[in-house]
């Protein structure tokens, strides 16, 4: 009798485990890291990175989006021209939905938001709604109590979209660290 609760101690044990490692390596296929050597010569934080592409395309890197944004990091055309005049990088439109490419010109950008907008879910923001429009935003004292920090993002889409990225850089920030 006693032999048989150990047999299905282990058992329970066994499956326990075996169910934990199927869900943790089936969070690491999901939340993926590809072109990881550029996200981490980019000088950002990788999580950061990789919530972002996550939350934009879903990792499809052909994805196209109504507004015309493209890629990966879903760039937009005159978005990636801009950036590349400002990092010395050749604009090439038929490479902007190439996954390296991409990531190049997304990170060069989030770089540039975050140099202008310090509080990383004021970048965000930025990235999805536009800087125009985060600026005026922080000039709105019913938005912004310091300039700098949003307390009310008006935008709806916006708001959810800083949702989902913050939590998917929770989830990767506990799969990779």
């Amino acid at each position: 009798m006693r032999k048989r609760k150990y047999i299905i101690f282990f058992a329970v044990g066994f499956g326990v485990l075996f169910l934990f490692l199927c869900v943790f390596f089936g969070f690491r296929i999901t939340y993926k890291r590809p072109y990881r050597k550029l996200v981490q010569e980019s000088g950002l934080d990788e999580n950061l990175v990789y919530a972002v592409i996550k939350a934009e395309s879903g990792f499809r890197e052909g994805a196209v989006s109504s507004a015309g944004a493209v890629g990966l990091m879903q760039i937009l055309p005159s978005t990636a021209k801009f950036v590349c005049d400002m990092n010395g990088v050749e604009f090439d439109l038929s490479r902007l939905s190439k996954g390296d490419y991409n990531i190049k010109i997304g990170c060069y950008y989030l770089l540039y938001l975050l140099e202008r907008f310090p509080v990383v879910e004021t970048a965000l923001c930025a990235y999805n709604a536009g800087e125009g429009t985060v600026f005026g935003w922080l000039e709105d004292s019913a938005c912004s109590s310091d300039g700098l920090s949003l307390v009310n993002i008006p935008y709806r889409e916006t708001r959810d979209y800083v949702k989902k990225i913050n939590k998917f850089r929770k989830i990767y920030e506990f799969l990779y660290g």
